[in-house]
């Protein structure tokens, strides 16, 4: 029996573990040649100092990253914790002195792995890539001007990390629900060294009490924004024509909204003692005769 074809036939239960630079197309060709050297010290020493024998570990470059897969015989938890304490550690020494700090998102999810002369595949790979990649990630790296942040998958969260262990503590990592291509899934976020980060949310939809007034039966508060993003097509005074006018507070008299495209006059409780004319006479209609 071929065990070589064998074994290329069959997936192997490994971590995968997908690492991608912040940022890596603003820096140019040679920028990017040193962040690349860098994001290979920050692994390689970390899986040194770790005890995570070279022959155990597949490393495949993707240009802005790496994509890994380590053997099942390595104890997951090594990979969670010392690993990412020293990956963390050597991130923090490499970005000393450097105007623009490298920082890394890291995707993890254990299952199983296919491997062939080309690198690996399957569900488990493409997983950990889309949590390495996800706009979460991307946001709490910048939101809290971290060096690194770990995503894990839930399954993950679940059989390894929600029970501890030497560098490994639960209350340190937050959930969230991600959409990804294959779906809605529940990703882990921790970020190495400091407490579980807060989960940036959408603005909260207005109260009630708040679009009670809208008469349209559209948000004020997307009324609001088309009316400050829109510009009239007569406007010639550097203002625009696209105007919100709101009356007056009164206790008796309801709020309105109006969005107006062109001139508007709004009039209340005025007296007028002769006839007036209201509004913008244009052409020859506006011209007085001698």
């Amino acid at each position: 029996m071929d065990h070589d074809a064998m074994d290329l036939a069959e997936a192997r239960y490994e971590l995968v573990i997908s690492v991608d630079a912040r940022r890596s197309g603003e820096y140019d060709d040679v920028d990017k040649q040193r962040m690349r050297e860098r994001i290979y010290r920050v692994l390689e020493a970390a899986f040194t100092h770790a005890k995570v024998a070279r022959d155990a570990v597949h490393m495949e470059d993707r240009g802005d990253g790496v994509l890994l897969s380590v053997a099942g015989r390595i104890a997951v938890t090594r990979l969670l914790g010392l690993w990412m304490v020293e990956v963390h550690e050597n991130l923090r020494d490499e970005n000393r002195g450097l105007s623009v700090p490298l920082g890394l998102r890291v995707g993890m999810h254990v299952g199983p792995v296919r491997h062939d002369g080309r690198g690996i595949s399957g569900r488990a790979v493409d997983l950990a890539c889309r949590l390495a990649d996800s706009p979460l990630a991307r946001r709490l790296l910048d939101a809290e001007r971290a060096d690194l942040v770990l995503v894990t998958s839930q399954s993950l969260y679940e059989d390894v990390v929600s029970s501890g262990g030497k560098f490994i503590e639960p209350a340190h990592y937050s959930s969230a629900r991600l959409e990804l291509k294959e779906g809605e899934v529940t990703a882990w976020f921790h970020l190495p060294g400091r407490p579980a980060p807060e989960i940036p949310t959408a603005a909260p939809a207005a109260p009630d009490a708040d679009r009670a007034d809208d008469v349209d039966g559209v948000d004020d508060a997307r009324d609001a924004r088309d009316v400050s993003d829109t510009r009239g097509a007569d406007d010639a005074g550097g203002v625009d024509d696209v105007r919100r006018v709101d009356g007056e507070d009164r206790a008796d008299a309801p709020r309105a909204h109006y969005t107006v495209h062109g001139d508007m006059s709004q009039h209340s409780d005025n007296v007028y003692q002769q006839p007036v004319h209201i509004g913008r006479i244009t052409g020859d209609a506006g011209r007085r005769k001698g």
